[in-house]
């Protein structure tokens, strides 16, 4: 298992596929690293040299924001959002969707225990 910067990428797995195991690069980042690298995108990464990890890691870590730099780049978005009491910042406080997705059913599935979301009081 090649570890990249401080993360272990899958070694039996092809070499575009196994990049996107880092949080923050998807298919075509992956494809775009490889590239540049000139590496084979079909090669295996237990297959990497050490070299050609260092070359990855350096690549990483100077163009892209990836991993512990990225988490906390959205988390401080999100706190951002909190602090100035945007309606996404208030969706996000209460644990709802802050897509304009409905709420009446299916926000919580993934949210966990059901969660009131204030409505309208009913006249007697």
């Amino acid at each position: 298992m090649p570890r990249v910067i401080g993360i272990d990428i899958p070694g039996n797995k092809r070499l575009v596929i196994s990049l996107t195991y880092i949080y923050g690069i998807g298919n075509a980042v992956s494809k775009e690293v490889i590239q540049k690298l000139g590496l084979d995108a079909n090669m295996r990464a237990h297959n990497l040299t050490d070299e050609e990890v260092s070359k990855l890691n350096a690549i990483l870590t100077s163009e892209y924001v990836v991993e512990g730099d990225l988490r906390r780049q959205v988390q401080n978005n999100i706190k951002r959002l909190i602090s100035i009491n945007a309606y996404r910042g208030m969706r996000h406080r209460s644990g709802l969707p802050t897509r304009g997705q409905r709420t009446r059913t299916n926000a919580r599935t993934r949210k966990g225990k059901k969660k009131t979301v204030a409505g309208k009081k009913k006249a007697v």
